[in-house]
């Protein structure tokens, strides 16, 4: 894995905003690798420029939504220097986001850039992985970005659409996950990654669930903090409908 995503970082670095659909189909060469099927519930909007939001379990969720998704992704810097998964985010174009403050500018400087061209960008905004049962508070400083409006080429200004996506593992090798199995794909707290993505490749097939849900701007809230709140409820409820089997 870690020779074929060497060779694709070098070929999608070279496409850039081009080669989001090769995005996709590389991140789906991984999850067969590794054992994830993945399956896609609802459609993501085509508006552009787009933000996509989602609940966080795992670094998997990188591969799977990666593999359902057309976009890169924001993610923390520390990710840029992991084995295997470092090269996958390289390969996937993502905006690495340094959390001291004096880099704050930079990154927000790097997604504004990526949005005027036209891009989808998907963040996960809890900002931490959890145990894949229930969900953090989203942070919504994170939607800073969305209360921005988009120049065109063409002189129009744009709100930046926001599509919220539900993320849940719900099968092993067809058989439902249960409450007690979620934490063997949930990687929170101290856990090492290297162990963990032993454990997890010895399991078997995992199915990966992924519900694309109706898409909104800022302007239909009256703050951002709405915009939030909403985009929360709307990832919870269908995490939970994920977990009962109803999607």
């Amino acid at each position: 894995m870690m020779i074929f995503s060497t060779v694709i970082t070098g070929i999608l670095t070279a496409l850039g905003n081009d080669g989001a659909r090769y995005r996709c189909w590389h991140y789906g060469v991984l999850a067969r690798i590794l054992g994830l099927k993945v399956v896609v519930n609802g459609t993501q909007s085509a508006a552009r420029p787009q933000l996509v939001v989602c609940n966080h379990i795992s670094y998997l969720d990188i591969i799977a939504l990666g593999a359902a998704a057309e976009g890169a992704f924001v993610a923390k810097a520390e990710i840029a220097k992991w084995p295997v998964f470092g090269l996958m985010a390289k390969a996937g174009r993502s905006v690495f986001v340094d959390r001291r403050r004096a880099a704050t500018g930079m990154a927000r400087d790097q997604i504004q850039e990526r949005l005027e061209a036209g891009e989808s960008l998907i963040m996960f905004p809890e900002a931490t992985s959890g145990d894949g049962t229930r969900m953090l508070p989203f942070k919504s400083a994170l939607f800073t970005v969305a209360e921005r409006h988009v120049a065109r080429p063409d002189g129009r200004v744009e709100p930046i659409t926001v599509q919220p996506v539900s993320m849940a593992y719900t099968r092993l090798n067809g058989l439902p996950i249960g409450l007690g199995w979620r934490a063997y794909f949930a990687w929170f707290g101290d856990m090492e990654l290297m162990p963990h993505l032993w454990t997890v490749a010895k399991l078997g097939v995992i199915t990966v669930e992924v519900t694309f849900h109706a898409p909104v701007s800022r302007a239909e809230f009256p703050n951002r903090k709405s915009l939030s709140s909403h985009c929360e409820g709307v990832c919870g409820e269908g995490l939970a409908r994920l977990l009962s089997g109803r999607s």
